[in-house]
């Protein structure tokens, strides 16, 4: 069976297999990241996957997903976002 080596923040080296990790592929240039849940101490990790990465990890099977980023958060609606939540107003709507 296929182990992948990676390192969890926590516990330093962990050994995987392909089911256990998660891969999500940006759509404009076949980089991205992938996901796992440390075996040892259950922390969830995200790693960034550059090409060399992500041909490795599809070579050995790991599930992937393409996300599409064409459409990032903006400074200003994280702006707007951060406004809303001083104002303490949404908790009103909410009600």
């Amino acid at each position: 069976m296929t182990m992948i080596r990676t390192t969890c923040q926590l516990c330093g080296e962990v050994e995987l297999i392909p089911g256990e990790l998660r891969l999500e592929l940006t759509a404009l240039n076949g980089t991205g990241s992938y996901l796992f849940s440390c075996p040892s101490c259950g922390d969830p990790q995200r790693r960034p996957a550059n090409h060399r990465v992500v041909s490795i990890l599809l070579a050995t099977g790991v599930a992937y997903q393409v996300i599409d980023d064409s459409n990032p958060i903006t400074e200003s609606e994280i702006a707007r976002f951060t406004a809303a939540l001083d104002s303490g107003e949404w908790v009103d709507q909410l009600r």
